[in-house]
């Protein structure tokens, strides 16, 4: 009998099984104690520390462009908060250090859920907004902002998928935060 998907039957769980085994090999950096604590000093950055420390920089020496670049960041990260929490609480994907022997654990996480990466969606959100103010950021933003979204993975917390829907949101978040001038 003739299927009439169009999509193979098992395609989602060879996609499975391949995003696990990445899973599986990036996390293999947190059996490096260096590598486990360079990751979680990164991540523990991106929870919140390096962007408020910025946001506060710009608004208080960058003048009225500064203070505006701030004011987006701000609401970048508001709106940001509200989107990935009301993914989290309704795509319930548990993180992988839970789903799969294997991967290790290399800090805690501040929620239960792994879909969407807010950590990544925040970095990328406010790097574009950050840059978009001061382009000279970006030789030390963009380079954070990678370290960030693979910290998520390195340690165990996140799906490379997770990290990709982050960084698309954080996209297209910066993006209608920009355009709304």
């Amino acid at each position: 009998m003739a299927s009439n998907a169009i999509v193979p039957a098992n395609l989602w769980q060879r996609v499975d099984h391949a995003e696990r085994a990445l899973c599986l090999g990036i996390n293999r950096g947190c059996r490096v104690p260096a590598v486990k604590r360079f990751f979680a000093v990164v991540s523990r950055l991106g929870d919140g520390s390096l962007w408020y420390a910025l946001m506060l920089l710009l608004a208080v020496c960058g003048g009225a462009d500064g203070a505006a670049a701030a004011a987006r960041m701000a609401l970048t990260g508001v709106l940001g908060v509200g989107i990935y929490k009301l993914l989290k609480r309704h795509c319930v994907r548990e993180r992988p250090y839970v789903m799969h022997e294997g991967i290790l654990l290399g800090t805690a996480p501040l929620d239960r859920y792994s879909f969407p990466s807010g950590h990544t969606l925040h970095a990328v959100g406010f790097t574009l907004v950050a840059t978009a103010a001061v382009p000279e950021l970006a030789l030390v933003l963009l380079p954070f902002t990678v370290l960030v979204a693979a910290s998520r993975v390195v340690l165990g917390l996140h799906y490379p998928s997770d990290v990709l829907a982050g960084a698309a949101l954080g996209l297209a978040l910066g993006s209608a935060v920009l355009a709304l001038g």
